[in-house]
């Protein structure tokens, strides 16, 4: 790639992140869609993706876990479901015209609900039991297996719609989840990080600068409403990627 192609991609990347990780979640879906506009080669995309959405999520789970923003009990269970099924669903070839139309209208309606003023306070949240998380985060690991996404993306409004924790909360809990997916998925295609770019180095430094940037937006400088409308504009992003791929 040509320098100009080079840093566009960069500043695409960190705006990405930037909007990404100020709700808690890495970017994967923005980093697939912005090579995919550059007609990078498939074969490259997804280990990029995996290795840019572990960096990024590692550092957004340490900067909502420090400012006390997480709950690890919510997490566990949601993980130890979501990992084995996401393993399984990613050795699926399912045709992309069957699922991508129904997890877009999944986020689509998500978004829709998540943007939509409420006059109303929200109540004091309540996790789930156990075994519905267990299954919550199976459905979800499967999602993510099938899409190649961390599960941020379906997580999230789940928690938040089923008042099951805090807005501020859910967005330390989404990263954290994403990280151990992402960790999870790359080991399972080891064999893809030889298809690395060489440009990788600067794309990490591209995405590190818009977590920074994200994470400052999404820790405290958001309030609660502001946090659901970007996690809205996040969904509507993601669905619309889903609905053009």
């Amino acid at each position: 790639m040509d320098a100009s192609t080079v840093l566009l991609l960069a500043l695409l990347m960190m705006a990405g992140a930037a909007l990404y990780t100020s709700v808690g979640h890495a970017g994967a879906s923005a980093y697939l869609a912005i090579m995919a506009l550059f007609s990078l080669p498939a074969e490259t995309m997804r280990p990029t993706a995996l290795i840019l959405n572990i960096l990024v999520a590692s550092f957004t789970t340490w900067r909502f876990v420090r400012a006390g923003q997480f709950n690890a009990r919510l997490l566990l269970p949601f993980v130890i479901g979501a990992i084995p099924a996401a393993y399984l669903a990613g050795q699926l070839h399912l045709p992309g015209y069957i699922y991508r139309p129904i997890v877009a209208a999944v986020l689509l309606l998500a978004a829709i609900r998540l943007l939509w003023p409420s006059k109303h306070e929200a109540p004091e949240p309540v996790p789930p039991r156990h075994g519905i998380a267990i299954l919550s985060g199976a459905g979800i690991g499967a999602l993510s297996g099938l899409t190649g996404t961390g599960g941020g993306i379906f997580l999230s409004p789940l928690v938040l719609l089923l008042g099951w924790e805090t807005p501020r909360r859910t967005s330390g809990l989404s990263a954290a989840f994403i990280l151990c997916v992402s960790i999870a998925g790359l080991l399972d295609n080891l064999t893809s990080v030889g298809r690395l770019p060489r440009e990788l180095p600067i794309f990490v430094v591209a995405v590190f600068l818009g977590a920074l940037i994200g994470t400052r937006l999404g820790v405290s400088k958001l309030d609660s409403r502001r946090l659901l409308q970007a996690l809205g504009a996040v969904l509507l992003i993601a669905a619309g990627k889903l609905a053009l791929t």
